[in-house]
């Protein structure tokens, strides 16, 4: 009995690596157990498995990383804006949103290798081909499920001018909605929260 017990305390401590990431434990990886993993593609912890995300173009990388430097051009403090940036929902739930703006407030920026979910007031996700179905539906269900209040989702337009779906989370319903205020933001990006941002869209894509 204790020999058992001894291996399934060992078994619990498995790391992913390279060759053993698809196959799970019985209840998932934890973000101890993964934290480390090396392998050559981006991914997200979600329900404890490892999820590959998918390679991306230039046209998004493009989009998120201009989007990003706009954001923090325009943030009030305590925001602060980070990109491809891994926010701790809870140990088997770790996913990486293309940008995030997050309230630094008691955070030690210079120790976390995660955000805590609590800290993020507005999730954005750039939408690739191979993307649209979790893009769509199912990070911005576990974005509103964990409590942030914003969420972007950012679609390749006409002449790949972005355009800028806005939701806010319903408080009560615990999902996101259409903005009120203006949901669809084609040409400009004009909005007050988190803070008070005037964007064109058609600057993201203008090297």
């Amino acid at each position: 009995m204790a020999a058992e017990a001894h291996g399934e305390h060992r078994e619990q401590q498995v790391s992913a690596n390279s060759e053993n990431w698809m196959y799970p434990p019985e209840d998932g990886w934890t973000w101890d157990q993964v934290q480390e993993l090396d392998v050559p593609f981006d991914w997200d912890l979600v329900d404890g498995k490892i999820v590959v995300r998918g390679a991306a173009k230039v046209w998004h990388q493009q989009v998120r990383d201009e989007l990003h430097f706009q954001l923090r051009l325009a943030r009030r403090p305590p925001c602060a804006t980070l990109s491809e940036q891994w926010v701790m929902f809870d140990q088997r739930n770790v996913p990486k949103p293309d940008v995030i703006v997050f309230d630094k407030t008691g955070l030690d920026l210079a120790s976390l290798d995660c955000i805590p979910v609590a800290s993020v007031v507005l999730a954005i996700e750039i939408v690739s081909p191979g993307s649209r179905k979790d893009d769509r539906f199912l990070k911005p269900g576990m974005y509103a499920e964990a409590g942030i209040d914003y969420y972007w989702r950012v679609e390749r337009g006409e002449d790949d001018v972005p355009v800028v779906h806005e939701f806010w989370r319903h408080h009560e319903a615990g999902v996101y909605a259409p903005s009120p205020e203006q949901p669809t933001h084609i040409g400009k990006l004009t909005t007050d929260v988190p803070f008070p941002v005037d964007i064109d869209l058609r600057g993201l894509i203008e090297f």
